[in-house]
């Protein structure tokens, strides 16, 4: 289906985990979403970042906020599929499967210490390698060259939205990667930076609330969800009075 012009696509966690290792093997470069609330609003003015969402192979549910509009617009989506969610996933089949993985993004440091705590959970998991995303678009090219040298075949970048969605799109062919999937803060929350939520609040679907109280400072990210319902029932509106007309 579409929200608001933006792609979303019906699969769980496990089916984007199996189609992704497919992609990972096929060696075609193909970008992977994880669609949240926030993601959609920035879309509506920023025509560059909606086509690459719809030009993903794969664009997935990331948000609590997200399904709800979704359903509410009839979709019959099976569930979110996190960030961190689908980094577990496909690490357990890129460790079952042979797949290099490489981890591109958060602070100095974070990267490293994700991959760590990753080949630790998946033993026999190959990371080709990792490196911090605080790098200028200038240093891209050799940032590219330095994946592609270590023969990575899953790119994951934590570079955060909107970058790490203008990113793959214009070096993930340059990377030799066969997928690039764009992972938000989901390293942060792996390493042990940040605290997850318990999975009693991920359950009720809560998990921006335990956030927002460990980080106060992001209470203005919470106002995309209020915009988001405004928006879509706007849209909604308009449809109607075209259809009467």
């Amino acid at each position: 289906m579409r929200i608001l012009g933006c792609r979303l696509d019906d699969v769980d966690a496990h089916e984007a985990g199996e189609r992704i290792l497919v992609l990972a093997r096929a060696g075609d470069g193909a970008q992977v979403v994880t669609l949240g609330t926030e993601m959609v609003v920035y879309a509506q003015r920023d025509a560059r970042f909606r086509a690459a969402i719809n030009a993903s192979a794969l664009s997935l549910c990331d948000t609590v906020g997200l399904l709800w509009v979704a359903r509410r617009r009839g979709a019959r989506l099976r569930g979110r599929v996190t960030g961190v969610e689908l980094v577990e996933v496909l690490c357990a089949g890129a460790a079952r499967d042979g797949i290099r993985v490489y981890l591109l993004g958060g602070a100095e440091g974070v990267a490293h210490a994700t991959a760590e705590r990753l080949r630790d959970r998946y033993p026999g998991l190959a990371v080709a390698g990792s490196r911090n995303g605080y790098f200028e678009e200038r240093e891209s090219a050799r940032v590219a060259q330095d994946v592609r040298a270590s023969g990575a075949q899953m790119l994951l970048c934590g570079l955060g939205f909107p970058r790490q969605e203008f990113w793959l799109n214009e070096h993930l062919k340059a990377t030799g990667c066969g997928v690039g999937i764009g992972v938000g803060g989901s390293f942060d929350a792996i390493s042990g930076k940040v605290r997850r939520a318990p999975p009693a609040w991920r359950k009720l679907g809560i998990e921006w609330l335990y956030r927002l109280v460990q980080e106060p400072q992001r209470w203005r990210r919470q106002l995309a969800l209020p915009v988001l319902v405004a928006l879509v029932a706007r849209d909604a509106l308009g449809a109607r009075k075209e259809n009467a007309s």
